[in-house]
């Protein structure tokens, strides 16, 4: 499944774990959502700007399952990558954190990061918040906004709406519920699962992505319905 559809001005895309969007740069042969896009659609091949090939308009990581957003249109592109930058797009998220399950796990059901987020000081595979000015990082500082809502069953939601490199799995963390298989970050050994819902925009909202289905057979079944239990104002 590749198509999840598509309005005037959107094409809905399904990503299994395992692939990047784009081709790695090891690998530019290799097997990415961009390649399988392609495959199935090959008039999307050119007239793209660099980065953002076959209309394709935000990343997901590797490890990460679930809904890309690709323009239909060249200029649709743009406005649409701009609304990415001011916070107006709310992306959902769900993740496993067997933590919450401890009975040390956090006292909360909901709960709101807005540490802003830096790379590590020394590891490029790596993200660091802020815990105050003499935080050590890389680089700059860059606004990031998570909101964790406990789903039941070691399963969270969490919603963005900023898109700052590992934003979910360094704010969980933080909140004391990291990912489960989540090595990088303290979460316990098991499955990860960090699969991207659906994202809503001014006007409009995408369908809900399915959760693989090759999941283990003994996690926790994982929260059911649509928009009306994933979006909140």
């Amino acid at each position: 499944m590749l198509s999840l559809g598509e309005d005037a001005e959107r094409l809905y895309l399904w990503k299994p774990a395992g692939i990047p969007v784009f081709p790695p740069h090891a690998d530019p042969e290799g097997d990415c959502l961009l390649a399988r896009m392609l495959a199935e659609w090959p008039s999307r091949a050119g007239g793209w700007p660099a980065g953002f090939e076959g209309g394709i308009a935000h990343r997901l990581d590797t490890a990460t399952s679930g809904l890309v957003v690709a323009a239909r249109t060249h200029e649709g592109l743009a406005p649409f990558r701009a609304a990415f930058g001011t916070g107006a797009l709310r992306k959902f998220y769900l993740f496993r954190s067997d933590a919450a399950e401890s009975p040390a796990g956090p006292p909360f059901h909901e709960q709101v990061r807005s540490e802003p987020i830096a790379h590590h000081p020394s590891r490029k595979d790596r993200m660091v918040t802020r815990r105050g000015p003499r935080t050590t990082h890389r680089g700059k500082w860059y606004d990031a906004w998570t909101r964790f809502t406990d789903r039941g069953g070691g399963w969270w939601e969490a919603e963005i709406r900023t898109g700052v490199m590992h934003q979910i799995r360094v704010h969980a963390a933080a909140a004391g519920i990291p990912l489960t298989g989540d090595a990088l970050y303290g979460g316990a050994p098991g499955h990860f699962v960090l699969h991207h819902t659906c994202m809503i925009g001014s006007g409009w909202a995408s369908p809900v992505a399915p959760l693989p289905d090759d999941l283990p057979a003994d996690l926790p079944a994982p929260p059911q319905g649509g928009p009306d239990v994933l979006v909140r104002p």
